[in-house]
């Protein structure tokens, strides 16, 4: 099972690739997070990305690239892998492409989670976390029953404020669709003209959308 994920900031991406994860074993390979265990462990490729954030300039397809083909040679993920964030652009579909079939793990379903627009606005927007535990509610669809203060705590009064994150506001997040739009949607037909999307309504439950992202990804 080799899958790649797609679908906007809010599209319950990571929740799914998670669960799929621990239900088959197979993992779930996001480039955000092997960046960021490159940098911490200070592998050669960690040091190349690290030099690039630090002087302000984007992560070369080249280094990317480089630590998904380390992590997929790894024995975990011989029997399948999602990849969650990677590509995010036809040309570096096309590189993913050539570096999955040199080491002879095509992919076997390209899963687009789709969900209005307006309904990731409200997801993204709505959300709020409580900083010493993380929970995370939405205020407009599952708030805390103790308002803006997090219910995992006891004691109602000294429970901690729920705080929004930085990216989650009105303006970063309608860039963050836009950007969503403009580059990554094209993937969307570039993997539909090879026979390799499903598409999926990921406006639903999170039981219904699983029931249909295992059959999406052919599990």
């Amino acid at each position: 099972m080799r899958l790649v994920l797609l679908g906007a900031p809010g599209s319950g991406k990571g929740t799914q690739a998670q669960r799929l994860r621990d239900d088959k074993g197979i993992p779930q390979v996001s480039s955000g997070d092997l960046l960021r265990d490159a940098v911490a462990r200070g592998t050669e490729l960690g040091k190349r990305a690290k030099a690039a954030m630090d002087a302000g300039e984007l992560v070369s397809d080249e280094i990317v690239l480089g630590l998904i083909r380390e992590r997929l040679s790894r024995p975990d993920a011989a029997k399948g892998f999602i990849l969650d964030g990677y590509p995010r652009n036809v040309a570096q579909a096309a590189a993913l492409d050539r570096l999955l079939v040199d080491i002879g793990q095509p992919v076997d379903a390209v899963v687009l989670m789709d969900v209005d627009t307006k309904v990731l606005f409200q997801r993204l927007t709505g959300r709020r976390s409580c900083p010493e535990c993380g929970k995370v509610f939405n205020i407009y669809s599952s708030p805390s029953p103790r308002g803006d203060r997090c219910d995992n705590h006891p004691g109602a009064a000294e429970a901690p404020l729920l705080v929004q994150r930085a990216d989650d506001r009105e303006d970063v997040i309608g860039n963050r669709l836009k950007v969503y739009e403009s580059q990554t949607r094209p993937l969307v037909e570039h993997y539909r003209a090879r026979g390799l999307l499903k598409v999926l309504n990921a406006d639903q439950s999170v039981e219904r959308v699983y029931a249909e992202f295992l059959k999406a990804a052919g599990g």
